[in-house]
């Protein structure tokens, strides 16, 4: 009887050491899972979006991201002052995988001091760990043969 009580022990001692070598195993797989079901960032709220075109032409326009796919863009241009106040004007996004995002609205673009260029403007970008967005932007005329202009956005907010 003596001689089978130390081998039960040794053997327990063998499991229990299993058992903490596999802890830090089942720990790191639960990290895992929860880092991979974790919630999208959140675009709700107000962002200021810096477009710079390839061109080297620039723009920027606030966005007001609203629930269920809908916002707003207020251009932010200081010559639209000459022609009228800017007005928001409503917008479209969505949200897909991987934290990326795109959201458009068609605008109209100051040309020089006496035009405007009206067109649609999509910008398709992805959350970066900062919690900025950062992607391609495209403005697409409507009217005339002119070219799509293409460039790079960065969208922070505030």
């Amino acid at each position: 009887m003596l001689d089978t009580l130390p081998r039960v022990c040794l053997g327990c001692r063998g499991t229990m050491k299993a058992r903490r070598a596999l802890m830090p195993m089942i720990v790191a797989q639960a990290c895992i899972a929860a880092l991979s079901h974790a919630q999208s960032p959140n675009m709700i709220g107000s962002w200021k979006v810096d477009i710079t075109f390839t061109n080297g032409e620039s723009r920027s326009l606030r966005f007001d991201v609203q629930g269920e796919g809908k916002g707003t863009f207020l251009l932010l241009d200081p010559r639209l002052k000459v022609w009228a106040p800017a007005k928001p004007s409503q917008a479209k996004w969505s949200q897909e995988q991987g934290n990326s995002v795109t959201f458009s609205r068609p605008v109209e673009f100051l040309l020089g001091n006496v035009g405007r260029e009206p067109g649609t403007l999509v910008f398709k970008g992805k959350f970066e760990t900062d919690g900025s967005i950062r992607g391609e932007a495209e403005f697409s005329p409507l009217l005339g043969d002119r070219p799509s202009k293409h460039g790079t956005f960065k969208a922070v907010r505030g």
